[in-house]
């Protein structure tokens, strides 16, 4: 059985990877631009357009992000039908069929009406299609972990498999720079109109990145794959699930810190500035300049993991995050420039860096090829409802609550042991098991 250490990899030359590596950053960056576009979207305008809630606007962002959440509950549910059809009918095939639907959900939010002209309506289509965006975005991570990873040397998978990763960090800083942008306008042009720009530019992104993803290559691991089976997986998440459930929770329970810190600090750290008279356009400024930073520590730490091992670096991130939890909120109370900036890249370069750059090798290695596209979704996607769609929600309720930002280092505390608790329990030998 071919998996992701197995000779064929070895085939695959320098200038294909690079290849394969530049089409798979730009293709990302391009889906989780969408995606990450309505979650800067709420932490800052759809309270009031989307969702009024009186006087309270802590109340309207609360309202904001319980859509911003419905998007993650939606995820598992595209992590299985393109997992299946991953594992089934190939990675690249899933990979241009979630592009489809991601950019035309965000097109499509870009047209929308608001509560002013149409009631109740105008939300209940943003849900609608933020279910869309979630439904593709949890068919997208696992397709475009699997082709740099299926296709990389022996030795070299985790420093590979990290370069997927920066098409999040990539998307995230396009999203936050479309915002930064429009935000210069006046408020009213603002309100009325400059939101839906980053939206609709959607389409252009769509067409570039279908483009993109039809000229990539199959990933290896699944020819080979193909070829040797006798019988197809008839439903591989079914096969998951009966021989693989320990590997499920372990990658879940790794998943939980990545991706609930990355919301906190991304998306409810934006709320947490306008409720407490921090500078948007500083804290925009920051997160910015710290996912650049990020996009390099992503590497260097998926390299690192080829080293000394996936389990010691993710480590260094689950339990960085613990220490950081409260000292992260004290550094932004400061309002000053220096420790927001800190605050932001100790958060996303340092801490959460080590756990994204190394998450797609220490998560694939835990399931054999035939079912690893469905096996990848399925952890990474059922955690994400529990950690990166609820958290901003939770953050925000427990700071109208409380007043304070302590509840949320609680949260980041709790995270981080949850991650580290997965990370002990997993074999070194996890990925030789699946050779």
């Amino acid at each position: 059985m071919s998996n992701l250490n197995t000779s064929i990899t070895r085939d695959t030359d320098p200038r294909t990877m690079r290849r394969i590596v530049i089409a798979s950053v730009l293709g990302n960056a391009l889906e989780w631009y969408d995606f990450f576009l309505y979650g800067t979207a709420a932490a800052l305008i759809f309270a009031p357009l989307f969702f009024p809630a009186g006087t309270d606007p802590v109340l309207g962002t609360m309202a904001s992000f319980a859509g911003f959440a419905v998007g993650f509950l939606a995820r598992p549910l595209g992590g299985l039908i393109f997992g299946h059809i991953g594992d089934k009918a190939g990675r690249k095939k899933a990979l241009v069929m979630t592009l489809a639907i991601m950019g035309a959900a965000t097109f499509a939010m870009g047209l929308l009406p608001t509560f002013e002209q149409v009631g109740y309506l105008a939300p209940a289509c943003l849900v609608i299609l933020r279910v869309l965006q979630g439904v593709a975005s949890g068919g997208e991570w696992g397709g475009g972990v699997l082709l740099l990873s299926e296709n990389a040397p022996k030795d070299r998978v985790g420093f590979y498999a990290a370069w997927s990763q920066l098409g999040v960090s990539g998307g995230f800083v396009l999203s936050a720079a479309a915002f930064y942008l429009v935000q210069m306008l006046p408020v009213e042009d603002m309100m009325s109109w400059g939101w839906r720009v980053p939206f609709l530019a959607s389409i252009l992104i769509f067409g570039v990145g279908v483009y993109i993803r039809r000229r990539l290559p199959e990933s290896k691991a699944f020819v080979e794959e193909q070829a040797q089976q006798d019988k197809p997986e008839h439903m591989p998440a079914m096969e998951v699930l009966r021989n693989h459930p320990k590997a499920v929770l372990q990658a879940m329970g790794i998943r939980i810190a990545e991706n609930g810190s990355a919301y906190l600090f991304l998306a409810f750290t934006i709320a947490y500035a306008k409720f407490t008279g921090l500078d948007t356009q500083l804290v925009l400024a920051s997160v910015m300049v710290a996912m650049i930073v990020e996009a390099g520590t992503i590497v260097f730490w998926g390299w690192l993991s080829d080293i000394i091992g996936r389990r010691v670096v993710y480590a260094i991130g689950s339990v960085g995050l613990m220490m950081l939890a409260f000292p992260f909120f004290w550094m932004l109370d400061t309002h000053s420039p220096v420790w927001v900036y800190l605050a932001a890249l100790l958060g996303m370069a340092f801490c959460h860096g080590a756990m994204i750059g190394t998450q797609p090798a220490l998560m694939g290695e835990l399931f054999p090829a035939k079912v690893r596209y469905s096996g990848l979704a399925m952890g990474h996607e059922i955690a994400s409802i529990f950690s990166g769609g609820l958290a901003p929600l939770a953050a925000t309720a427990l700071f109208s609550i409380y007043k304070d930002a302590w509840p949320v280092s609680v949260m980041l505390v709790v995270m981080g042991a949850i991650t580290t608790l997965a990370v002990i329990s997993i074999k070194p030998q996890a990925s030789a098991d699946n050779n």
